[in-house]
């Protein structure tokens, strides 16, 4: 387990880079985070009295009765109340906004031009601001529509993709659609700062949930925009790539992520089944056509032994195996291959809270861990 940076000393990518963050819940807090564990000063500005929506967003919580959503996406950063509804809260935020580097919003679309703090206006005096906006579906005719990360996965298709073929509609376990949007944002003003650094000249930066999550897609995406094929849910199975699924173990359920003919002989040799030779089996196409066949095949020897021993036959023999684990043992997993996958952070009071590690590994600049996550609206 990582502790604070043990060279807090160590230069960052980011420093001398200042941030106000106007945005809440996940996608810009968590990019806006991205940034400040790179070095970046990133203030968050928060509303009187209730502050951040996921403050209030528990259980689950800590020992001190704190968010635990809250606190996966707020650390190194400072808090700052403002009330943007008063004209003393606007002309604050103007000030910082004019003197900062960075500015981060993800209300209602247009809100921050109706307030006199869009881009445009903040732009004149401050020609060199990277200005990231995001919303759940654009400036245009989804304006008016509301960015909940469960609304975009039912709209962007990501629920008709997701859960098991004879079931209905599920989400992600987490709101994925939030996270692919700041890691968007991220890269967005990564590429206006890199552009300021050679002309001088800041930038608006647009992003919007049901984009991110429809590149996200990828290659389910591609099925249908490049052959017109519109995928449906198939559990654990892969659309063009067999065995790649969950399969039932005598004590558990083991993973195969079987990725080329190599691959797929190994198994078979592992297991003592001679399906690499027959032409229903012989290439991923075939393998692909006739799934349900294969799996009938394999869970029959696959029931017969723990998953903890064909993780080691087949590790042995380069076969991508695994177990379905929970959150806890996915980080004791973590753990034991040297990963480092929490961090423990020093509050003001002199405790400490455990929060996920950046994953993010530079030689040079590493990510640094200064602060926790602000403890109360207002509070460093």
């Amino acid at each position: 387990m990582n502790t604070m940076n043990p060279n807090p000393e160590s230069p960052s990518v980011l420093d001398g880079l200042v941030v106000v963050d106007f945005s809440r819940v996940l996608a810009g807090p968590f990019a806006t985070m991205m940034l400040a564990d790179l070095g970046a000063e990133v203030i968050k500005i928060e509303r009187p009295g209730v502050g951040d929506d996921t403050r209030a967003w528990r259980p689950p919580q800590d020992d001190r009765g704190t968010s635990t959503y809250f606190l996966s996406v707020n650390r190194n950063k400072t808090s700052r109340v403002i009330d943007l509804q008063t004209e003393k809260g606007r002309a604050e935020a103007w000030r910082l906004m004019t003197k900062a580097d960075v500015v981060v919003e993800n209300f209602r679309a247009g809100l921050m031009d109706e307030l006199g703090l869009g881009y445009g206006d903040i732009s004149e005096l401050n020609p060199g601001l990277v200005y990231c906006s995001i919303t759940g579906f654009g400036n245009g005719g989804g304006a008016a529509l509301p960015g909940y990360d469960l609304l975009v996965q039912a709209v962007g298709g990501l629920m008709s993709i997701t859960g098991a073929e004879d079931g209905g509609p599920q989400k992600v376990g987490v709101a994925m659609v939030d996270i692919l949007a700041g890691l968007f944002a991220t890269i967005g003003m990564f590429a206006a700062l890199r552009h300021r650094e050679a002309t001088g000249a800041g930038q608006r930066v647009d992003i919007d949930l049901l984009s991110s999550l429809l590149s996200a897609l990828a290659n389910q995406s591609s099925a249908y925009t490049a052959a017109g094929v519109v995928p449906g849910r198939m559990g654990n199975d892969h659309p063009s790539i067999a065995p790649y699924s969950a399969y039932p173990a005598a004590d558990g359920d083991l993973v195969l992520a079987v990725g080329n003919d190599r691959q797929f002989g190994d198994l078979c040799g592992v297991l003592g089944l001679g399906l690499a030779d027959d032409d229903r089996f012989s290439t991923n196409e075939n393998r692909v056509a006739n799934r349900d066949a294969l799996r009938v095949e394999l869970e029959a020897v696959l029931a017969r032994e723990t998953v903890d021993t064909w993780i080691e036959r087949l590790s042995a023999a380069r076969v991508p195996a695994g177990r379905v684990n929970g959150i806890d043992r996915a980080f004791q997993f973590a753990e034991s291959l040297g990963l480092d996958p929490t961090v423990s952070l020093s509050r003001t009071d002199g405790s400490t809270v455990t929060v996920p590690a950046n994953p993010i590994g530079l030689s040079l600049t590493p990510p640094t861990y200064r602060q926790a996550p602000p403890a109360e609206p207002g509070s460093a």
